[in-house]
């Protein structure tokens, strides 16, 4: 004979004091756990947008990244007239070399951070049709003239529209504000590579090539000859795998802090559990007692508070679930840990990350109902008919 769950429901909410106050705790734990996972979902999502299945990307050999590769403009021309590499309507490759530098500048709040200046090709801006201007205009190419990144003008008070910056030898005019579809790139500066390079003495050299294929089995077959390829001793990789591993290391950061806080958080919050369940305990000694004299056994009675526990932490999942909900969407910005450089990105509260958090605020209650539940379960009958 089981005792039923409407019973343990009803006991949940007769001390309130103590059980709103339970459910608060474990609900704050639930609305740092969902934070961090929307850090790491929201920047898991900025590079996914990035890559393009059909596209490969051409690195340096032995290079992680963009920032830590260089080869000769010759060995990317080469590599641009490779089989495989899609052509435009005048036979040209459908490819462009780009250049990558790090600029460390001031945030708005004082502190620095490296940002991304990517030098592009007037091919570029086809390769990525989700880079728009929205306001402004793009730049002329010659003229030290760059385009930034809507969430990166707003973070920085050196990038925004009309603003002038030293970059290397010469000055540099803002002279429009892109969106780049959620993708990564609405974290980068972009200009003419060869007025980047100019500014750094860096001529000569691309940072990478970026590749069109007609398909993605095509891109695949492509990387493939270009791995194979001992003459040109570089690196290749579609760009969805390229991104796909930028964001592996943060991600991954991301994820154990989230981990790490929420077993400190969760322990704080299971003593709190654990002490509304030991009150509920003491205040029903008496009907504990005439419920095992009734016939019910040691574990309904141990089921019974268990499921309690579990309760107090599913309302509290849920009210941290909508608490967090408003998180969704926020921009904010951290640092890619690969290429050290500034990341803008929105945060995600995606349904994998709200259903981990109600999975631990009832794990938290649990966790924390097991001893009082144990210990109302082991109560000898005699002694609780004379608990007063």
């Amino acid at each position: 004979m089981k005792l039923p769950i409407k019973y343990s429901a009803r006991s949940l909410f007769v001390r309130r004091g103590t059980t709103l106050m339970t459910i608060a705790s474990v609900a704050f734990v639930v609305l740092v756990y969902i934070g961090v996972l929307s850090l790491a979902g929201g920047l898991s999502s900025s590079f996914s947008a990035s890559g393009n299945p059909s596209h490969v990307v051409v690195l340096r050999e032995g290079a992680l990244s963009e920032t830590s590769s260089f080869f000769s403009l010759e060995r990317g021309r080469e590599v641009m007239t490779l089989p495989g590499v899609a052509r435009n309507e005048d036979g040209t490759a459908f490819a462009a070399g780009e250049v990558i530098i790090l600029n460390n500048l001031p945030r708005q709040d004082g502190s620095m951070s490296n940002v991304t200046f990517r030098g592009v090709a007037p091919q570029s801006f086809r390769l990525r049709p989700e880079v728009r201007v929205k306001d402004g205009r793009r730049f002329e190419p010659g003229r030290a003239e760059l385009i930034v990144g809507r969430k990166l003008a707003g973070r920085f008070p050196d990038l925004r529209l009309g603003s002038e910056i030293m970059i290397g030898q010469l000055v540099f005019r803002v002279v429009g504000v892109f969106e780049a579809g959620g993708s990564s790139f609405g974290s980068e500066v972009w200009g003419a590579a060869e007025d980047l390079s100019g500014a750094f003495r860096r001529e000569g050299y691309y940072s990478s090539v970026l590749l069109s294929a007609a398909s993605p089995p095509d891109a695949e077959a492509l990387v493939q000859r270009i791995e194979g390829d001992q003459r040109l001793r570089v690196r290749a990789l579609t760009e969805s795998e390229y991104y796909s591993q930028q964001t592996a290391e943060t991600t991954r950061q991301f994820l154990v802090l989230a981990n790490i806080l929420a077993v400190v958080m969760a322990v704080g919050a299971c003593f709190a559990a654990a002490n509304t369940m030991y009150a509920a305990v003491s205040a029903r000694t008496q009907e504990i007692a005439a419920l095992r004299v009734l016939g019910f056994k040691r574990r309904n009675i141990m089921g019974a508070f268990l499921i309690e526990a579990a309760l107090l932490g599913l309302v509290a999942g849920i009210v941290g679930v909508l608490l967090s909900l408003p998180l969704n969407l926020i921009s904010t910005g951290t640092t890619n840990f690969l290429t050290f450089s500034e990341i803008s990105f929105s945060l995600r509260t995606t349904p994998v990350a709200l259903l981990g958090g109600v999975a631990l605020a009832v794990l938290t209650g649990v966790a924390g109902g097991l001893p009082p539940a144990w210990s109302a379960a082991r109560k000898p009958i005699p002694e609780a008919m004379r608990a007063v």
